[in-house]
Formats: C-alpha cells, sequence, structure tokens
C-alpha cells in the first residue's frame, strides 16, 4: 500500500529521486554541521572581562570560565592578601556570569531559532556553572550553629571499643625570620 503524496513506496519506483532526497538530506545536515562548528569557533574566541569596583583588579575569563588574564593595579600592594583574594574571586565571579549570555547572543546568530531544546540545556547548564554573583542563591540557609562541630565518635558495632578520633593536624609553624621559603615564589612583588 502506498500513501498519497511521496511515500517510499513511490521512492522505491523512482531510485533517481529517492538518491535526490537522501542529497539534499545529507546537504541539511552539512549546512547544520557547519553552523554548529561556526558557531563553536566563535563560543572559544569568547573573552569576557570584569573589574573590581574601584579597578584595582581585572579578570577575563574564556567561555569555559577558566581566567586567561589577571591584571593588578598598584594598589594591591598595600591591600591585606584575604582582601586582594576576596576580591580576585568576586571579579572573576563577575566575569563568568556574563558567559550564558555571550553564548546565547553566539548562538542565536549561528543558528537562529533552530534546536531550541539543545539550546535550553546548555544555556541552563552554563547558568547553573556561572551564577550571577549579585542574584540572590536558592540554596539551603546559612547554619546559625558552631561552623565546626566537634565530631561524634560512632557507637561501637556489636559491643566492641569505639576508635578514638583522629587528633586534630594543625599547619607547620612558619620558619622565625621572615618569608618562608616554600612561599618565596609567590610572592607577587
Amino acid at each position: 500500500m502506498t500513501s498519497a503524496g511521496g511515500g517510499l513506496g513511490d521512492l522505491m519506483r523512482d531510485p533517481d529521486e529517492a538518491i535526490r532526497r537522501m542529497d539534499e538530506w545529507a546537504a541539511g545536515f552539512a549546512r547544520k554541521a557547519e553552523r554548529y562548528a561556526a558557531a563553536q569557533e566563535e563560543t572559544e574566541r569568547l573573552r569576557l572581562t570584569a573589574s573590581s569596583p574601584d579597578g584595582t583588579v581585572r579578570v577575563t575569563v574564556g567561555a569555559d570560565g577558566v581566567v586567561s588574564d589577571l591584571v593588578f593595579s598598584s594598589k594591591t600592594r598595600t591591600m591585606p592578601p584575604e582582601e586582594l583574594s576576596r576580591m580576585v574571586l568576586e571579579t572573576m565571579r563577575r566575569a563568568q556570569a556574563g558567559i550564558t549570555e555571550r553564548v546565547a547572543e553566539v548562538m542565536t546568530e549561528n543558528l537562529g531559532d533552530e534546536d531550541q531544546e539543545t539550546r535550553g540545556v546548555l544555556l541552563d547548564s552554563l547558568r547553573g556553572r556561572f551564577p550571577d554573583p549579585d542574584e540572590p542563591e536558592d540554596g539551603p540557609p546559612e547554619p546559625d550553629s558552631d561552623p565546626d562541630p566537634e565530631p561524634v565518635p560512632p557507637s561501637p558495632a556489636s559491643g566492641g571499643a569505639a576508635t578514638p578520633p583522629a587528633a586534630p593536624t594543625s599547619p607547620p609553624a612558619r620558619r622565625p625570620g621572615g618569608i618562608d621559603p616554600d612561599e618565596q615564589d609567590n610572592n607577587p612583588w
């Protein structure tokens, strides 16, 4: 039984038509692959840069979120290391927060409205990896209790003696008289 309008039976009777349709189908896939390749190439070239509010730190990341450039102003010489670390991480997160929007723009330019479901999954994944640092997180609330509670040893199974918890280890003491030689290479000045 053949259906009206060019079913499989019609293709079997006309091998030239079957070849033509398969060629069109293959050409359509080739064009689609070219559009995806162009989107991938453009995405790989993306660079997003953010600066700290006072301009002390500037961070550039790629579309994968990896830092490709980090620039400090001279103000960093007088900053406490903890403050500088916090500023670098905040600035990096702000640069990363723009990744989703830029990738969405590249996909729209190269793919138009094609494959909305795939695009949605990809962009949701990027939003999860690189959330906007200015938006509140939907995570669990911060605990109000002691951040480092003492561990409770497990009760002995079947009447045996409990193993005492391991003694806490403290970091090795710094050498008196200046910079630890192991940290000397980490000094940016």
